[in-house]
């Protein structure tokens, strides 16, 4: 199939006088009022396979630590990819503190004795 091929302008003067005019017209709209949907993009139904943050990357930090030998023996004898092995264990306890966390702070206090609610 043959791509279609865009056409660079180089200056304001080689563009038409009519795209001229569609792209005043479109710097004069308000934000609210342009239309940013993309008509070839095949409509969404099904979310059911969706992948939340397949495209996440999260910057990477060079920090020199300390680990128990046998832990990092362990990783090692699993194979190529230990250190990122060793990051999504991390990862996975860091996630599980912060549900926690979020469950404390959302449960509710008990009333202690002596204390008046206002």
């Amino acid at each position: 199939m043959k791509k279609e091929r865009s056409t660079t302008y180089k200056s304001w003067a080689d563009l038409s006088p009519d795209l001229r005019a569609q792209l005043h017209a479109a710097a004069a709209m308000p934000d609210a009022e342009i239309d940013l949907t993309d008509p070839d993009a095949p409509e969404q139904l099904d979310w059911s396979g969706a992948v939340r943050g397949k495209f996440y990357k999260p910057v990477k930090a060079l920090k020199s630590l300390r680990l128990d030998a046998d832990v990092v023996a362990w990783f090692q004898s699993q194979g190529p990819g230990y250190q990122t092995r060793m990051n999504e264990v991390l990862r996975q306890a860091m996630l599980l503190g912060l549900r926690s966390e979020r469950q404390r702070s959302n449960a509710p206090t008990p009333d202690l004795p002596g204390k008046r609610r206002a």
